[in-house]
């Protein structure tokens, strides 16, 4: 799977036929990402429907060790639905344990139970090892990156200079 390439598991916000399209490849525990995520939906919303965000995870595992279930919890939380509110919450949390990761689901109004079984059997574990694949293959140094036509962007990240990037 390249950047050019998405695939219909993919986590988008913004039209599938929009002329421009941002990658952001992240990582739960990621206090950059978490900062990060206020200025993308500034930037989809002053976009109008010409840009789609899409959202990649590439958890660090060496320096974010609860990042990957974090990721495999928002998956699950995709596959009822949830994706983006229940990626919103992940940012915003002080504590991605797996304890965590379900109150959050619940006061979500996710099926905790589900995603609880989703966790322990592995159920998202492609995807997420799949997105840090292609985000390898970039290369990419950290999180967030952001991607636009194919060219990594790791500098700032700040609504003006998305929106140059993008423009």
């Amino acid at each position: 799977m390249t950047v050019a390439e998405t695939r219909g598991g993919d986590h988008t916000v913004g039209p599938a036929d929009a002329p421009v399209t941002l990658v952001e490849y992240g990582d739960y525990q990621c206090p950059y990402c978490a900062g990060a995520r206020t200025v993308l939906e500034e930037l989809v919303e002053q976009a109008a429907g010409k840009m789609r965000l899409v959202f990649r995870h590439y958890p660090l595992d060496s320096v974010h060790p609860l990042a990957r279930r974090a990721a495999e919890a928002a998956e699950a939380a995709g596959a009822q639905g949830r994706f983006w509110p229940y990626h919103r919450r992940l940012l915003a949390a002080d504590d991605l344990s797996d304890e965590a990761l379900l109150a959050l689901a619940r006061a979500e109004g996710l099926d905790a139970d589900r995603i609880a079984n989703e966790l322990r059997e592995g159920g998202h574990a492609e995807t997420v090892r799949a997105d840090k694949q292609a985000g390898r293959e970039l290369p990419l140094k950290r999180t967030p990156t952001f991607v636009s036509r194919g060219e990594p962007w790791d500098g700032f990240y700040d609504l003006e200079t998305l929106s140059e990037l993008i423009a």
